[in-house]
Parts: C-alpha cells; sequence; structure tokens
C-alpha cells in the first residue's frame, strides 16, 4: 500500500514533525503535566520500535527514532517552563525507567520459541524472526541509547534553568533552543561513541552522528512556536477524567 503512495519524503519529515509536536501539545491541553509524562514514554516507545528504520531526508541517511524524538525535549522544556526543575527532571528518570523496561521485556520476549502448530507455524517463525530483527538489541546499543538519555536530558534541564536564571525569566526561545540544541550534541556523541565507534572508525562514527545531528537541530527550531503556544495556557483544572470519576462517587 505505501508504494502507492509516493510522498515527497522532505514534505512528509516536516508533517511527521509536526504532528508528533501537535499531539505532545494536544495530550498537555487535555492533562497539564501529565500529558507531557505520555509524550515523552510514547515518543521513547516509538523511537525503539521505528528507531532502525532508516531513510534518507535531503540526501542525508537518518532513522525514525530522531524523527520521534522531537516531542521529548519540547516536552522536557515545557515541564521546566512550567512546573519547574523538578519536575523535568522527574519526568527524565520516568523516561529512563520506562526505556529499561522496555529493553527487557522485548529482550525476554525473544525466549520464547514459536509456535510449532502446523496452522500456524509459518507465520509465528516469521514474526519471530521479523521481532528478534528488530529487537535483537546489543549491549552497545542498550549502554549507548541508555547512557545518551539519560545524560543529554539531564543536562538540557540544568542548562535550560541555568539560561532562564541569567536572562532573569525572558527570552523562552534562547533557553528553549539553546538547551535543546546542546543537549542533543551531547545526546548524538555519546551515541556516536559508544554503539559506532570501534564498529567503525572514529571519524566515520562521528560523520554518521553528525548526519543525524543536522536533523535534531532542524527539530530543536521547528517546537519553538509551539513551547510558546502551550506555554500561556491555563491546563491545571483541565482534570476533567478525575473530576468526573469523584462526580460519579
Amino acid at each position: 500500500m505505501t508504494e502507492q503512495l509516493p510522498f515527497n519524503q522532505e514534505i512528509l519529515w516536516f508533517t511527521t514533525i509536526a504532528i508528533d509536536l501537535g499531539f505532545a501539545v494536544v495530550l498537555f491541553r487535555l492533562f497539564g503535566r501529565q500529558g507531557l509524562y505520555a509524550s515523552i514514554i510514547i515518543s521513547l516507545v516509538l523511537a525503539n520500535l521505528q528507531g532502525p528504520k532508516l531513510t534518507e531526508i535531503f540526501g542525508l541517511q537518518t532513522s525514525m527514532g530522531v524523527i520521534l524524538y522531537s516531542s521529548i525535549f519540547f516536552a522536557t522544556d515545557l515541564l521546566s517552563e512550567r512546573y519547574g526543575k523538578q519536575e523535568a527532571t522527574r519526568a527524565v528518570m520516568i523516561g529512563f525507567l520506562v526505556s529499561i523496561i522496555f529493553i527487557v521485556m522485548v529482550s525476554v520476549s525473544l525466549f520464547y520459541l514459536p509456535a510449532t502448530s502446523p496452522e500456524t507455524s509459518a507465520i509465528a517463525v516469521s514474526m519471530h524472526e521479523a521481532t528478534a530483527t528488530l529487537f535483537n538489541f546489543t549491549p552497545r546499543f542498550v549502554i549507548g541509547s541508555l547512557l545518551a538519555y539519560l545524560i543529554s536530558q539531564r543536562f538540557d534541564v540544568w542548562i535550560f534553568h541555568a539560561i532562564k536564571t541569567r536572562t532573569q525569566g525572558k527570552h523562552l526561545w534562547l533557553r528553549n533552543n539553546i538547551s535543546t540544541v546542546l543537549s542533543q550534541a551531547i545526546d548524538t556523541i555519546i551515541y556516536g561513541i559508544v554503539v559506532w565507534w570501534g564498529i567503525v572508525d572514529f571519524f566515520t562514527a562521528m560523520q554518521l552522528a553528525l548526519a543525524k545531528y543536522f536533523f535534531k537541530v532542524i527539530i530543536a527550531m521547528i517546537d519553538t512556536p509551539f513551547i510558546y503556544l502551550a506555554r500561556g495556557w491555563d491546563v491545571e483544572n483541565r482534570d476533567w477524567i478525575g473530576a468526573t470519576s469523584a462526580k460519579a462517587q
């Protein structure tokens, strides 16, 4: 089906980023800080699920993991802006533990042998092999991705508030972009060194990392209007599910 829909890759890329950030904004609008927690978790799971899928944008190779990572830094910065450093750090640690749980549970599932019933054995083997192809995580990938996420996200929260203090709460665009660009650089370097260096030489590892960083910088700039849009919303009284449950009781 997808082969019959030849989308322009660059337009599709910008559209995907807008949809990803749009969903994060909707979750925040409906559920406040809990919605931002959910956005981070969803993006991490999607990045792990679709991260191995490689594509080309502007003639450069990148992965879906980079694209679907965009709303994580947006959500962290919005949490920092609205609720403070402690809430943003809490969200980072929740995301870190979710990543560990996801990797462990998917890895455990690979130990189960596919069904051998004649009616389902073919599809069972096919699905088992497909799952193993996607999720047979190497130690390099696990260590690299977890380290990159934890260190870069903690740095993002720290530098965001350092800039906010220096500018006396002014220039949201400045702290949003600088914190994301610098933390994404840390994320990219750590991932490139831990995951790629040793498989390829250091120069090639940094080349692979730099190509992905190009897209991360553009995404950092794109999310600025979204954070301005959401910053001033009054979402504290939008716990409509909780309110409905309380009335029912």
